[in-house]
């Protein structure tokens, strides 16, 4: 049975508390709203999912999504990510082959990035990566790939350069280490 949610503005709701707690379980799915670095038992709020991992969730089953009564497609919840995300498909394809791995993938707004990816889960362990999306065509210059590594450095993570592609994605982590 699928997770009801609802839409609103650029969010999807879990408001049903028990589904809330389920799909936190399931994969550290969302936010709980007012519930800083919450465990899983902790969880007393509704749940606010990201477009990307409703998306996601959507595709495998695990939600269907409203908005007032009407049960939204497909395509009409893609049409709605590639217009609140630059390069949503590319991102897609990023993120869900982390958590077709196995990977924990948060958003990497805070870091600068576009993914805190997570082998555990936070409040278990903390981000070993920072990932971000380029195209394949992107030029990135030295400075670039300091700052960036600085910044891993600095918050103890590795950056991971992704590079999707529909068949294999590529990545580039970036080790730094003082001579």
């Amino acid at each position: 049975m699928q997770i009801i949610s609802k839409l609103i503005e650029n969010r999807i709701i879990v408001w049903n508390i028990l589904d809330a707690q389920k799909l936190f379980g399931e994969g550290y799915y969302g936010k709980p709203i007012g519930i800083y670095k919450p465990k899983n038992n902790e969880i007393t709020a509704p749940l606010v999912l990201d477009l990307i991992e409703g998306y996601y969730l959507m595709l495998k089953s695990k939600i269907k999504i409203l908005k007032s009564r009407k049960k939204l497609t497909h395509e009409e919840i893609l049409k709605i990510c590639r217009s609140e995300y630059y390069d949503f498909d590319k991102k897609f394809t990023i993120y869900k082959d982390f958590r077709d791995k196995g990977y924990i993938v948060n958003p990497g707004i805070k870091f600068g990035c576009d993914f805190a990816v997570y082998k555990k889960g936070p409040g278990i362990d903390h981000a070993p990566y920072l990932v971000h999306v380029y195209n394949k065509l992107d030029s990135i210059t030295a400075s670039g790939v300091i700052l960036t590594g600085r910044l891993a450095t600095t918050v103890s993570k590795q950056f991971v350069l992704a590079i999707p592609n529909k068949n294999v994605s590529s990545y580039l982590v970036l080790n730094w280490w003082k001579a």
